[in-house]
């Protein structure tokens, strides 16, 4: 496969990658400016020309692959046969510059509940380089003109409209996923946040709600067997504090805020 189908294979497995590229060359090369490599910890596709350049760039990118806070770079390299080669003497006799591309696996939001705070939390999320899994139960609520605008950001959005036990939905989501659980229904929520408790594939759990709904809910998950170290998984209520007000768009920016907040504290 080219670099291309390479880079879409990578993002539909959620494998991390680095892209290769040849910006500048000198004099004599095996590969003209714009040549491209995709390394990915276990593979390759494309080619910089072999030889000790493309070895060292292999193990160049993987050595930023193994760094979740790797940023892209440039390195020159010398092809004469005068230059440190540790996997072969290549004596092209000319120069190029490589730019590393880290391209990580994309963080993952769903949202359970498609209402009004949801689609405005939704289109808001839209807007960023995610993963997004919209679900919902009701499928007026996942129509295709409603959700037309969210299509137009760099999301990658997946639609999971489940009738029945949208609770379902769970063990089909991506590993670390970070969850919101807003529906139109309590014992939806409830049904919901028993399997995501039951679940590892959560990397965080949010509820909507007030302090007096978490307080039923925790009593009612406390007897369907989860302990206080699990029911510490849900955070509640959700939002950033410094944003105020309960129109659905506020709230849906607080929520949005405080999601894109932690994303950024944990690079």
């Amino acid at each position: 496969m080219d670099w291309l189908r390479a880079l879409q294979h990578l993002r539909d497995t959620r494998t991390p990658g680095v892209l290769v590229t040849i910006t500048e060359v000198r004099g004599h090369a095996p590969r003209a400016a714009g040549a491209k490599l995709v390394v990915s910890p276990d593979a390759t596709w494309g080619s910089i020309g072999g030889g000790n350049l493309e070895e060292v760039a292999v193990r160049r990118a993987r050595v930023l692959l193994a760094d979740p806070a790797a940023a892209a770079l440039t390195e020159r390299h010398d092809l004469s046969d005068r230059a440190p080669a540790e996997h072969g003497v290549q004596c092209c006799g000319g120069e190029v510059t490589l730019l590393y591309e880290p391209v990580p696996v994309r963080r993952a939001v769903a949202v359970f509940g498609m209402g009004h705070v949801g689609f405005e939390l939704a289109l808001l999320l839209s807007r960023h380089d995610l993963e997004l899994h919209l679900v919902d139960s009701r499928p007026d609520q996942l129509s295709d003109a409603r959700l037309a605008p969210l299509r137009s950001g760099p999301a990658d959005v997946h639609i999971h409209q489940v009738p029945v036990l949208p609770e379902l939905v769970v063990a089909d989501l991506p590993a670390g996923a970070d969850v919101l659980v807003l529906t139109h229904d309590h014992a939806e929520d409830l049904a919901l946040l028993d399997a995501l408790l039951r679940s590892d594939r959560p990397g965080s759990i949010g509820l909507i709600g007030s302090s007096a709904k978490w307080t039923r809910f925790r009593a009612r998950l406390a007897e369907l067997g989860h302990d206080e170290p699990v029911l510490g998984r849900v955070r509640t209520p959700i939002g950033a504090p410094t944003v105020t007000g309960k129109e659905p768009a506020r709230i849906a920016l607080a929520v949005a805020v405080e999601l894109l907040t932690e994303a950024g504290a944990r690079v």
